[in-house]
């Protein structure tokens, strides 16, 4: 009898281990199927260890093991929007099957139908337990986030939604949006909202957001820009108000802008890298916003198609070639932080780009992100600009894809996954093997 008792407490141990081990597995795992509002694990060891990303320098580390961190990701803006959590899910498993470590998403949805924010300080729980579960799953597939917290653009409310707030609430504005940047009671607004993400306490890991290493960085704003050009001091005081607030909340996370890395008045030397001289009346400007003490990290986007929408390709290449120059060498040289290059797109449809023309542009990045990072300089990586699922097309746009869809882009990504792991992780990243030949 005594036999037989251990022999079953053996078995027991044994299953616990089998059910901890499935559930440490990327995509595995009773929570992975039954998404927002199903089975849930609220314990934080049965997740994969993780190290916050830190920096040092110009160049971000693991936290951990403070060994040289440089990126190749993705944007999926809609995970939180996502009509399921499997297709959520599945996108980080997508993601993570090409080797891709960060993603870059929304953190808010503002006023309007399915909104995480309802209205000034409310929320809607099932819409937060959603976010909670990308966090989840992002974490038990091996990705950080980069959570975006407000949109400069209307979609998903974005910052006219939070001057409407204000105006209803009697709020004395003028009708520009700029007045987000400047009026005392919609800045309120954004730090409340700021502090409800911050603390809180994910609903299947049971991890406060501040303390999860699947968050890689904050963004402040996705793209911000004013109407007016007189605007500009009042995005450089937001900027240095908002990302002091989210330090005195959390120190462990990156912060960055969210700039689209347009240079502004203020450096004149530099006006002949913009696609134009209507950037220069944005009031963004990628140094002086850069630059800011609590901003651990620059951001830029890169778009040469819409951007230099009558150019050649040959004169996109070259111009493309330019502007990522010139980031990497003002981050290396006068910032002295990294840069993440952190939405690079080109059109999808055929009569815009064949696949090859596409695969010309990302290159163009990759391959000097990739050189900048076997020096241990600034070019702390590149996401691109975006990538879906089935049945996500309503979030389609332009720039959107299914990878697999696209063999030749497939592979470019995934061996930009495959040398970035040969540099800096020759013992094998965590949930992924690079299987192309050196």
């Amino acid at each position: 009898m005594l036999r037989g008792t251990r022999l079953y407490s053996l078995l027991g141990l044994l299953l616990l281990l089998a059910l901890i081990y499935l559930s440490w597995l990327p995509g595995r795992g009773p929570s992975a199927a039954a998404g927002p509002g199903g089975f849930k694990l609220p314990v934080p060891w049965l997740q994969p260890r993780m190290s916050f990303a830190g920096r040092v320098g110009t160049h971000f580390v693991d936290a951990g093991t403070g060994t040289p961190l440089y990126v190749n990701g993705w944007n999926s803006y809609w995970l939180l929007s996502a009509r399921s959590p499997a297709l959520a899910a599945e996108m980080l498993r997508r993601g993570r099957r090409m080797g891709l470590s960060v993603c870059r998403t929304w953190a808010f949805s503002d006023g309007g139908p399915g909104a995480l924010q309802i209205s000034p300080g409310r929320f809607s729980e099932p819409v937060f337990q959603m976010l909670d579960y990308v966090i989840y799953e992002a974490r038990r597939n091996h990705i950080r986030l980069i959570l975006c917290l407000v949109n400069n653009l209307d979609n998903f409310g974005g910052k006219s939604q939070y001057v409407q707030w204000a105006q209803a609430a009697g709020a004395n504005l003028t009708n520009s949006v700029d007045s987000f940047f400047s009026h005392p009671t919609i800045r309120g607004y954004y730090k409340e909202y700021v502090k409800s993400v911050l603390t809180r306490r994910n609903s299947y890991s049971g991890i406060i957001y501040r303390d999860e290493p699947a968050i890689f960085a904050w963004e402040l704003m996705n793209e911000p820009r004013c109407v007016s050009n007189s605007s500009g001091p009042y995005i450089q005081a937001w900027i240095e108000e908002m990302a002091a607030y989210i330090k005195s909340f959390d120190t462990k996370h990156l912060i960055t802008v969210g700039i689209e890395g347009f240079y502004g008045p203020g450096t004149p030397g530099r006006l002949g890298f913009n696609p134009g001289d209507w950037a220069a009346s944005l009031c963004s400007d990628f140094i002086q916003n850069s630059a800011v003490k609590d901003i651990d990290f620059a951001s830029v986007h890169a778009y040469p198609d819409s951007w230099l929408p009558k150019a050649s390709m040959e004169e996109k290449v070259k111009y493309l070639s330019n502007w990522v120059d010139s980031h990497l060498n003002d981050s290396e040289y006068i910032l002295r932080k990294p840069v993440l290059f952190s939405e690079v797109g080109y059109l999808q449809h055929a009569e815009a780009n064949n696949t090859v023309d596409g695969d010309t542009l990302l290159k163009v990045v990759y391959d000097k992100l990739y050189n900048s990072a076997n020096n241990l300089q600034a070019g702390g990586g590149a996401l691109i600009w975006q990538l879906m699922v089935e049945g996500t097309q309503m979030y389609h746009d332009d720039f959107s894809m299914v990878a697999h869809d696209r063999p030749s882009t497939y592979k470019l990504i995934k061996e930009q996954s495959c040398r970035l792991q040969r540099l800096f992780g020759k013992d094998g990243d965590p949930g992924w093997q690079c299987s192309l030949p050196p």
